[in-house]
């Protein structure tokens, strides 16, 4: 019965060996989420500080930022009402045009068609 014994304690202790082993790689893995909740806040962290950085150094670079695209958004507002008067001014001039084209057809028989006509049906 000896031996019976020590066969129940070496399976026993491998299973507890293994218990052990299981709680090792849980315990590591949670090890692991933990730095890499840890590394995602000071990179966050770091990304704020250069973000106000940045906008510090633009406001002092270039005064308020806001200014300048309020200067673009003038300048583009103007081209866009210098248009619309343009096409307002043109806009008939262009239909009178394009109307004169359409309805005016010539009735006459260019000469070039007419000889072109006469050799090919051989009357010349």
């Amino acid at each position: 019965m000896n031996s019976g014994s020590g066969i129940q304690e070496l399976m026993a202790a491998e299973t507890r060996a293994s218990q052990i082993v299981a709680d090792a790689r849980l315990a590591r893995g949670d090890r692991m989420k933990q730095a890499k909740a840890d590394a995602q806040e000071l990179i966050d962290t770091y990304r704020a500080e250069k973000q106000d950085e940045f906008n510090n150094s633009v406001l002092a670079a270039g005064g308020s930022g806001g200014s300048a695209s309020a200067k673009l958004q003038a300048e583009t507002n103007n081209e866009i009402q210098i248009m619309q008067g343009l096409y307002s001014r043109n806009s008939q001039k262009a239909i009178d045009v394009l109307l004169s084209k359409c309805c005016e057809v010539s009735l006459e028989v260019p000469t070039a068609r007419i000889r072109s006509t006469q050799k090919l049906y051989g009357k010349a």
